[in-house]
């Protein structure tokens, strides 16, 4: 490092940041939100760095979001992050990161939606609207259990898969980052 930046300085005549100038392997440093795997053919990836970022932006947007209209939510609020985060980092050659943010994102609608049921008679009424038998729904409703952890249980996926969130608009990272990688 310091014959690097003792050349840099003197022959270069450039200026380094020693706070943001550090060797170290390319898998633990990251560039412009961008990092590497590990593996013997190394692949970009977003940066840990960068998907903590974006996860605590949209942990913002779903504070504001509650008690609102979950399509235009989803469609005036989230979705703009989404597509522009994913339209960034589209050179990204990983797809888990991916995935588990789009993981992520439909358990927090979720849980969203189970925080504005509020009381275990609405909850009830709404699971048995969405499918589930009489049963299931009741003891969903009523488990006592937080929103969080309702919001990732198997009553919550069955009632509100996937195709659900699809139909309200919501756009996922793994196809908006796969479809820009086409149109290059």
């Amino acid at each position: 490092m310091e014959s690097l930046t003792r050349f840099l300085e003197q022959k270069l005549r450039l200026k380094v940041n020693r706070e943001k100038s550090a060797v170290d392997r390319p898998w633990k440093r990251k560039f412009l939100g961008y990092s590497m795997t590990s593996h013997m053919k190394a692949r970009l990836k977003a940066a840990p760095q960068s998907v903590k970022r974006i996860r605590l932006k949209l942990k913002e947007l779903f504070r504001v979001g509650r008690g609102r209209n979950l399509e235009r939510f989803i469609r005036e609020e989230l979705n703009p992050v989404i597509r522009g985060w994913a339209n960034y980092f589209h050179l990204s050659e990983t797809k888990g990161t991916f995935e588990e943010l789009d993981e992520w994102l439909r358990r927090r609608l979720r849980c969203m939606l189970w925080r504005q049921w509020k009381r275990p008679r609405t909850r009830f009424a709404r699971l048995r609207a969405r499918g589930l038998d009489e049963f299931r729904a009741w003891k969903s409703a009523s488990n006592g259990r937080g929103s969080w952890w309702n919001s990732g249980a198997s009553h919550m996926n069955a009632a509100f898969p996937t195709k659900f969130f699809d139909q309200l608009g919501l756009i996922s990272l793994l196809t908006t980052v796969r479809l820009a990688q086409l149109n290059i």
